[in-house]
C-alpha cells in the first residue's frame, strides 16, 4: 500500500515519494521544515490513509528518551509499601505494577502495525536522538527492573519532525530517510486553501494570497507567517465579511492588510511592515 495524499492533506509528489521510500526502507521518516508547514498533520493523515493507528509522542525540552520506553514509578511503590495492608502487599511485591509503558513500548507490543509520531525532536537535549538509536534501529529494548527484553511484534511506521532549532547527530541521521518540506508556492497553497475553504470567492483568494506572500517576502521579519496562520486569517476575513477591496492597494504596492494580527505575531514585525508601507507611500 502506498501513500498518495488525502482529501484533507495536499501532498506534493516528492513528499508522497518520501513517505513511501521510508516504508520501503523500513526506516524512520525525518521531516523538517518551517513551523506550520504540516509536518505533524502529515503523520496524522498518512496513518489514516494507510489504515494505521497513530501513537503520538510530543517532545518537550525536559523530555528524556527513556520516557518513550517506560518509567518506573518508585515513589508510588514506596508509598504503597508504607500504607498497604496484607492484601495490598502483593501489589507492592510485583514491580510490574509500577512500570508505566511509554509510546515506544505501546507501539512495539501492538498486535497490529501502527504509525508512531515523534514530534519536534529538536526541542529535547542534544543527546536525546542518540539515546534512541539502538531502540529504533533494532526495534527492541531491555527493562532492567523486570529483566525482560521487549521486541517489536511489527515495525512501526515512524515519523520524526524537526523545526531545525538544533542540528541532529550524524549517527541518528544515517538511520533516517530525510525530507524537507519547502514552503508551498502559490499554486500549491491555492490547493491547500481549496481543501479548507472550497467555496471561497476566487477574487478574494487571489487578493489574500498576494497580500500573504507580500508579507512573507518582507526582508527582516523575525517570524514569517505560516500556512496555518494563513488559514486562520482567511477564516477571519470570511467571518468578518472583509471586502476584497480592503486587500488591494490602488497602486499595487504593499499595503497593511486587515486583521494583520493573524499573520504577524510580534511587535517588531508589525512595526517593520508599517515602516515599509509608510516609506512606499511617501516615495511616490
Amino acid at each position: 500500500m502506498k501513500f498518495e495524499g488525502t482529501d484533507k492533506y495536499v501532498a506534493t509528489p516528492d513528499l508522497m515519494l518520501a513517505v513511501n521510500a521510508a516504508m520501503t526502507l523500513k526506516r524512520p521518516l525525518l521531516v523538517k521544515g518551517e513551523p506550520g508547514t504540516g509536518k505533524t498533520m502529515l503523520a496524522e493523515e498518512a496513518a489514516s490513509a494507510l489504515g494505521l493507528r497513530l501513537l503520538e509522542w510530543h517532545i518537550k525540552s525536559t523530555t528524556k528518551a527513556h520516557q518513550g520506553l517506560y518509567e518506573y514509578d518508585a515513589v508510588s511503590r514506596l508509598r504503597d509499601s508504607q500504607l498497604s495492608d496484607v492484601e495490598g502487599s502483593d501489589r507492592v511485591r510485583d514491580i510490574r505494577n509500577y512500570i508505566v509503558k511509554g509510546v515506544l513500548w505501546q507501539a512495539f507490543e501492538s498486535d497490529e502495525p501502527v504509525a508512531l509520531l515523534i514530534d519536534e525532536i529538536d526541542k529535547a537535549d542534544i543527546e536525546f536522538p542518540n539515546d534512541l538509536l539502538r531502540e529504533i534501529d533494532r526495534m527492541e529494548f531491555h527493562v532492567y527492573e523486570t529483566r525482560e527484553t521487549i521486541r517489536a511484534r511489527h515495525r512501526p511506521l515512524v515519523f520524526i519532525t524537526s523545526n531545525n532549532e538544533k542540528e541532529l547527530p550524524d549517527a541518528f541521521l544515517r538511520r533516517c530517510f530525510f525530507h524537507y518540506i519547502k514552503f508551498p508556492d502559490a499554486e500549491t497553497m491555492h490547493k491547500i486553501v481549496d481543501v479548507h475553504f472550497p467555496n471561497l470567492k476566487k477574487d478574494l483568494l487571489a487578493a489574500a494570497l498576494k497580500s500573504f506572500y507580500d508579507v512573507r517576502g518582507l526582508p527582516g521579519l523575525k517570524k514569517k507567517p505560516s500556512t496555518s496562520e494563513l488559514l486562520d486569517w482567511l477564516k477571519l476575513l470570511v467571518a468578518e465579511d472583509i471586502p476584497v477591496e480592503a486587500l488591494r492597494s490602488q497602486d499595487e504596492k504593499v499595503s497593511l492588510p486587515p486583521l494583520v494580527g493573524a499573520l504577524l505575531k510580534n511587535e517588531q514585525d508589525v512595526t517593520l511592515f508599517e515602516k515599509l508601507v509608510f516609506m512606499q507611500r511617501h516615495n511616490r
